[in-house]
């Protein structure tokens, strides 16, 4: 017999998954502006960005009703409690990819431009977009060796985010012309890196529903 819970439950999970799903889509997109330049791409990331926010407006509703009515216990409680901060991660996430959307803008309003095609950066995109899709997924599915890996995942955006910072450093340095770019691209380059810390706390959300213990993945 399906309990009254399980059903509410399937509906915060159907929330979470439509929100990660607009949050994968927004960073996918955010880079794409940046890396051609496209400024109405960037725009069209920038007012989606409210309904990332609403989302989450109307999921902290429903998970507090769902404490106040059904008073759940032990694990039941920890998914809903878990379910309120992966939602608050990904509302943080979706304001990073907003600031990367917001990014391309400007450099296309002041006329600036990449002095190589992205490459690294983009790969570091495509990382934190598997993080938040296996975040979600392990959420869902309770898995919590997914959600483990993703500290991996996590480790190799640092790398990346050290490694681009420190090329673009160099490059602020011999080739003065590119200074602003630069600079913005490090900024970039900090955004993602913070949705990956984003998305590594969702995972230690999925261990601590599973194992009723903090864990410390970042």
């Amino acid at each position: 017999m399906i309990r009254p819970f399980d059903t509410s439950l399937l509906e915060v999970k159907s929330t979470l998954l439509n929100m990660g799903e607009k949050l994968e889509v927004a960073i996918n997109k955010a880079v794409r502006a940046l890396a051609n330049l496209d400024a109405d791409l960037g725009r069209e990331v920038m007012l989606h960005d409210s309904e990332v926010d609403k989302i989450e407006e109307e999921l902290d509703m429903k998970v507090t009703t769902l404490i106040a009515t059904q008073q759940p216990v032990a694990k039941d409680l920890r998914k809903l409690i878990a379910a309120l901060k992966i939602a608050s991660d990904m509302e943080r996430m979706a304001d990073l990819a907003r600031n990367i959307a917001e990014t391309a803008v400007k450099m296309v309003e002041s006329d600036q431009k990449l002095f190589k095609k992205l490459e690294d950066i983009p790969k570091m995109a495509r990382i934190t977009q598997k993080m938040v899709h296996d975040g979600i997924n392990s959420y869902i599915d309770g898995n919590e060796e997914l959600a483990k890996a993703m500290a991996r995942q996590d480790d190799e955006v640092d790398q990346m985010y050290e490694r681009i910072v420190k090329e673009l450093l160099e490059r602020m340095i011999n080739e003065q012309q590119f200074t602003e770019v630069s600079l913005r691209l490090c900024f970039v380059a900090r955004y993602l890196e913070r949705i990956a810390d984003h998305a590594t706390n969702i995972a230690e959300e999925i261990v601590y529903i599973e194992t009723g213990k903090r864990v410390d993945l970042n």
